[in-house]
């Protein structure tokens, strides 16, 4: 067991960026790298591939218990790590372009979402590598995707202006909203608490 993990909860933040094919991990009571994460190429090159030095990290998200790190890179491939033991898991595949964004369901540490430039919207079960299903709809990139306080539904946000709604157990669109007159870089459903009629709400 890595000593980082017995640190205060929420004191360990997950760091991506740059040209790195890596995620750093800092502790925030110290500000020191804790550890490094370390995605390995998938074998084999990808079609979208070409010059070899795509993966470095554009999304990162935290299982909902803490045990998982799950990384979204540039070629389109999603890693997962086990934090406790820094130790890269395995890759989620079925995307060929970058992965803007990941989330994974406040109920189910299993299941994440995965917004694309594909277009796309996967649904995966981290642990069991399965891609469970496929949502489309989006006229472009879908740059964006939370869920919601309940894990019935969730929202994207793509360059095609347009924010949708998701049920999860239909998989289908249920809503799009066309407000916006640019790209949609970024949606989050309000946190549950209290007895307010706007906890259902959507940013």
């Amino acid at each position: 067991m890595y000593p980082f993990m017995e640190s205060i909860p929420g004191s360990i933040l997950a760091v991506a960026g740059g040209g790195s094919a890596s995620v750093n991990l800092w502790d925030t009571s110290t500000w020191e790298i804790v550890a490094t994460l370390s995605i390995p190429r998938v074998d084999g090159p990808k079609p979208s591939d070409k010059s070899g030095s795509k993966k470095f990290v554009l999304s990162v998200a935290w299982s909902p218990d803490g045990k998982r790190i799950a990384c979204g890179s540039m070629d389109g491939t999603i890693s997962v790590f086990d934090v406790q033991r820094a130790k890269f898991l395995h890759h989620l595949e079925g995307h060929f372009m970058p992965v803007r964004s990941l989330v994974y369901s406040p109920y189910d540490p299993r299941l994440l979402f995965s917004a694309s430039d594909d277009g796309n919207v996967h649904m995966y079960d981290a642990e069991g590598k399965a891609l469970i299903g496929t949502m489309s709809g989006h006229a472009s990139w879908v740059l964006c995707v939370d869920v919601s306080p309940d894990g019935a539904a969730i929202a994207t946000g793509s360059s095609d202006r347009t924010v949708r709604l998701w049920d999860l157990n239909m998989r289908a669109s249920v809503q799009t909203m066309s407000n916006h007159t640019d790209q949609v870089w970024g949606v989050a459903f309000r946190p549950p608490g209290g007895n307010d009629v706007r906890s259902g709400r959507l940013a």
